[in-house]
């Protein structure tokens, strides 16, 4: 009898040097695991629990105490064994022993037929999950309880020898502060992260400022004050303060981007720089590259990561010039930007989000471009919200003197010379010529004149071909326009009266003003 006694404890002393060392090994193994391993560590740690107490399931949780949740992070499982849900409502399906488990923090060893009777709903919970005895241990962190861990047993009942306890409830905190640990791992390196974003961000936003630097050709301001651009004015002035989409249509040359500064510039995001995209001055794969950014590695020379003008833009104005050449792909990709502000880099997987106000222009017809299939219906509605039109130069002539004079000022200034006049044959020539380049192409036939000019006052050469007053009009208004300039300029711009020009036009002096005003005739200045 004293044989079997012995033998007896030291099966019992075997049994809990074995369980020492399982602890010992567990501990060294969780002692500076990087984070990316922890997950497998604590699966094979719980399946060494579970093996060595013989029982069917061995899991641990993660408990959000303030909503009531247990979310199930590891678990390890005999054969044949049904799993437990992913996320349980603990304190739904086990109010009682769930609330002293978090309240008292207290290891809870419960079999189904010793439940006390408040515990009515934990023992139908506990049958409905076919657990005969359940060991739950509450793992606390910094007071409050984080993690816990719980071993079923299905088959048949077990029992726990209390000294075992303490020692489980240690492997536990092994277990919790690995996730702690990874947790803060996670939290640094998304830190981490979003810092080298705002640096990427930062820096891209300097290139972007130092690059509509060079562009900067003096004008600061939209010159002009003929119907056409007054309108114009009008309508960004009273979409500027608002968030809304604006398409911006004109004819190449004529200043839509200037017009989009404008708008950026009168809204609440001016304290931020715009951020352009000429849709058409690069391939399409380049294009979203620079749209939507993308990762090391995402295409064959994309050595290194690239933020996108769209997560540059963010809290500012996105302005994308000829939206009209972008390709079909991206403009799927697009309309899922002005819906939700919703977008993923070129070779990543992950959503990012951006706060931007788009402003688009383009020369084409969208709409004959939308029944000819070749741009999306649905992307067009969504960029048409607002739509403004920039005049062409040959339907603003009163605003082509001041124009002028205003490249003569700004060239005066980076060329050092001191032009201040400009023959009146000269500007009646630029003022009857149609400018099929709009006011790119003054600007730069006004250079051309200030480079070779060498004294005070300016001569500017129309293009070969252009027969100033001869020049064919191109459109019914232009005619009109012409033939009207041209009856005036015979009677020396008298209007009314005997052999004024409504007389020789067959019209009231009234209807005559009305006409000139909309066709932005004016007498020009003497």
């Amino acid at each position: 009898m004293m044989d079997d006694s012995l033998v007896i404890v030291s099966d019992v002393i075997a049994k809990r040097l074995e369980f020492e060392v399982l602890i010992s090994d567990l501990s060294a193994r969780f002692v500076n695991i990087p984070a990316g391993q922890v997950d497998r560590e604590i699966e094979e740690a719980l399946g060494k629990v579970r093996a060595f107490f013989d029982v069917d399931r061995c899991g641990m949780f993660e408990v959000s105490p303030e909503i009531g949740e247990a979310r199930l992070t590891h678990l390890d499982m005999a054969d044949g064994i049904q799993p437990v849900p992913m996320r349980i409502d603990y304190l739904r399906l086990f109010p009682w022993s769930g609330d002293r488990l978090v309240r008292n923090q207290e290891v809870m060893e419960l079999h189904t037929r010793d439940y006390p009777p408040e515990a009515t709903v934990d023992r139908a919970s506990a049958e409905a999950m076919g657990i005969k005895t359940t060991l739950r241990i509450p793992l606390p962190y910094e007071g409050v309880v984080r993690h816990m861990i719980v071993i079923n047993a299905v088959k048949e009942e077990r029992v726990w020898p209390k000294e075992y306890l303490p020692r489980l409830r240690l492997v536990g905190e092994i277990l919790a502060n690995a996730m702690e640990r990874k947790r803060a791992d996670e939290r640094i390196r998304q830190t981490l992260e979003e810092v080298q974003r705002l640096r990427d961000r930062m820096q891209m936003e300097n290139v972007y400022l130092r690059e509509q630097l060079r562009r900067e050709d003096g004008q600061a301001h939209i010159v002009g004050e003929s119907e056409g651009i007054l309108r114009m004015l009008a309508q960004a002035k009273r979409v500027a303060p608002t968030d809304s989409t604006v398409l911006i249509i004109g004819e190449t040359g004529t200043g839509k981007e200037l017009l989009a500064q404008a708008i950026h510039d009168m809204s609440s995001r001016s304290g931020k720089t715009m951020v352009t995209v000429n849709c058409a001055a690069l391939p399409p794969l380049l294009i979203e590259s620079e749209l939507f950014g993308r990762e090391k590695g995402a295409y064959t020379g994309a050595t290194t990561r690239q933020v996108g003008r769209i997560e540059v833009a963010d809290g500012s104005t996105l302005f994308l010039d000829e939206i009209g050449d972008l390709s079909s792909d991206l403009q799927v990709k697009l309309l899922r930007v002005l819906q939700d502000g919703r977008f993923e880099r070129l070779g990543s997987n992950r959503t990012l989000t951006a706060d931007i106000r788009v402003i688009a222009a383009t020369h084409r017809d969208l709409g004959a471009m939308v029944r000819d299939g070749k741009f999306r219906e649905d992307l067009f509605h969504r960029l048409n919200v607002y739509p403004i039109e920039v005049p062409p130069l040959r339907a603003r002539v009163p605003d082509i003197p001041l124009l002028v004079w205003r490249f003569v000022q700004e060239f005066n200034r980076k060329m050092g010379k001191s032009v201040d006049s400009i023959p009146r044959q000269t500007m009646e020539r630029l003022k009857q010529y149609p400018w099929p380049g709009n006011v790119r192409e003054l600007r730069n036939l006004v250079e051309r004149a200030m480079i070779g000019c060498d004294g005070r006052s300016l001569a500017v050469e129309l293009p070969a071909g252009a027969r100033g007053p001869t020049q064919i009009p191109v459109t019914l208004e232009e005619v009109e326009r012409k033939h009207i300039r041209d009856v005036l300029e015979s009677v020396h711009w008298r209007v009314s009266g005997k052999r004024g020009a409504a007389e020789i036009l067959g019209l009231r002096p009234t209807t005559l003003h009305s006409r000139m005003k909309k066709l932005g005739i004016s007498r020009p200045k003497p």
